[in-house]
């Protein structure tokens, strides 16, 4: 049975099946099906009407994405092909953070992801073996190696890494911007009353278990609200 929280990502071909509906009925029969029985909460639901041959042009997919980081939830999708053709789509989920299942094949999501995750790793496995033959073969013709490269990397490592962090939090208050702005169109203006909507919404903060006024703050900094 069904465990947790779940967004819902329906998506249809063409303008004229959105309009008519051609095609979401079953979809949605499928994630009811899914869904039916045990303890879940629905956190978001989100359709496209979208041709299936670009990954690129799908904007409420990319809510949806943005509403399982936020949330933490789920991606719930009612058949695989629906989300995505490629391949590469799939293992860029898994970089975006989130887990996905599809109603029609509850298995595939660890399935599908993993071994393309396998195939990854022994391809960067491959480069770095490769690397290491070129780096042996330029020694071996008396290629000097090294010097203070060490602390040189070592300090790139460092800006990279503040860099890293500080994306995070910019990608995040980008994800929560359209819910602060929901909470503010129903009349939460204060600080407060922001932290307050976010903690009913169930909403993790960036630090510890409930959202401060100077956490929604320094949020609202990073959007430039």
């Amino acid at each position: 049975m069904a465990q947790g929280k779940f967004v819902t990502y329906l998506r249809v071909s063409t303008k004229r099946q959105g309009d008519s509906g051609l095609g979401l009925e079953a979809q949605q029969r499928a994630v009811t099906d899914y869904l039916n029985g045990g303890a879940w909460t629905v956190a978001g639901e989100f359709v496209e009407v979208e041709s299936g041959k670009s990954d690129t042009n799908r904007p409420q997919l990319q809510r949806a994405i943005a509403a399982c980081r936020v949330y933490g939830a789920k991606l719930l999708i009612a058949k695989l092909d629906r989300l995505s053709r490629d391949a590469g789509f799939l293992l860029g989920l898994e970089k975006a953070g989130i887990e996905f299942v599809a109603a029609d094949m509850p298995n595939a999501n660890r399935l599908t992801v993993g071994v393309m995750a396998m195939v990854a790793e022994e391809e960067r496995r491959a480069i770095s073996a490769r690397t290491k033959a070129a780096l042996a073969a330029a020694k071996a013709h008396g290629v000097k190696l090294g010097g203070d490269r060490g602390a040189t990397l070592s300090t790139e490592a460092k800006v990279k890494g503040v860099a890293a962090v500080q994306a995070r939090a910019e990608a995040r208050a980008t994800d929560l911007a359209p819910i602060i702005g929901e909470l503010r169109a129903s009349g939460a203006t204060s600080l407060r009353a922001l932290a307050a909507g976010l903690n009913r919404a169930g909403i993790a903060p960036p630090r510890g278990t409930t959202w401060s006024p100077m956490a929604v703050s320094r949020t609202l900094a990073r959007i430039g609200a």
